[in-house]
């Protein structure tokens, strides 16, 4: 007997990085899981992959009606997708704002409130939300991805208020900057892609970037009848980064 033997799981954006990761572990730990994906080629069984756009309501909830038929209900949700976007304030025109926020906002609500009606069923019901170190510290040439994981911070909290009594717990993780494709595309634009990787892995007081499988052991925690009295939470997973000041390294 495994720690999620007999729920039924979504992951959204669970088709690579963080995402993939937390799908294989609920796998893992006894879970029948179903990955949400605008392209869902990459996933093998024994993940149950459906296409579905965040974007389109009407996409997600013909994904997740799918899913539930499919599984007989669900308890866990993963709210995972999201797109990242680099720059100040000045920098990123209103159409990209307006595409960041749908996806990394609005794609949870839409999510959500396609599953409410199953896990308010479940004796088990659980949502977690993919948030970011960027919603609890200032990072630069970050402001349009700060300010929808700000968000999506606040909404975890307001959803947690609204459905604890329904039984449904929801929580988020804060990752630090991870080591997934989309860093991967991030690096590969960089002048000098070795000085930026290393500039990321100077910044977490680890030394490293944080690896999807880490974020999704905190994930696979929240979603897990382990956490029966965890809901509002904020986990950070990042190296240290939200609550560490460590003084510079004495040089050699």
């Amino acid at each position: 007997m495994t720690g999620l033997t007999g729920l039924r799981a979504v992951v959204t954006g669970g088709a690579s990085g963080i995402g993939l990761a937390t799908a294989r572990l609920l796998t893992a730990q006894g879970a029948r899981v179903a990955v949400l994906d605008r392209d869902v080629s990459p996933v093998a069984e024994p993940l149950f992959a459906v296409e579905a756009d965040v974007c389109e309501d009407a996409s997600v909830r013909a994904a997740v009606t799918r899913v539930a038929e499919e599984f007989g209900g669900l308890d866990i949700l993963v709210n995972n997708a999201g797109i990242g976007a680099i720059g100040t304030v000045e920098d990123n025109p209103d159409e990209q704002w307006h595409r960041v926020l749908d996806v990394n906002v609005l794609g949870i609500v839409r999510t959500s409130r396609a599953a409410l009606p199953y896990l308010r069923r479940s004796a088990h019901a659980a949502v977690v939300n993919t948030c970011s170190i960027a919603a609890t510290a200032g990072l630069p040439q970050r402001a349009l991805y700060s300010a929808s994981k700000g968000a999506v911070l606040s909404l975890t909290m307001a959803m947690a208020a609204d459905h604890v009594r329904e039984g449904v717990r929801v929580n988020c993780v804060n990752p630090g900057t991870a080591d997934t494709p989309w860093v991967t595309r991030l690096l590969d634009t960089a002048e000098d892609p070795a000085a930026e990787r290393a500039a990321l892995n100077a910044r977490q007081p680890t030394g490293r970037l944080v690896s999807a499988d880490e974020v999704a052991a905190a994930i696979a925690y929240l979603a897990s009848p382990a956490a029966a009295s965890v809901t509002g939470t904020a986990l950070a997973v990042d190296g240290g980064m939200q609550g560490l000041r460590l003084r510079p390294a004495a040089s050699s």
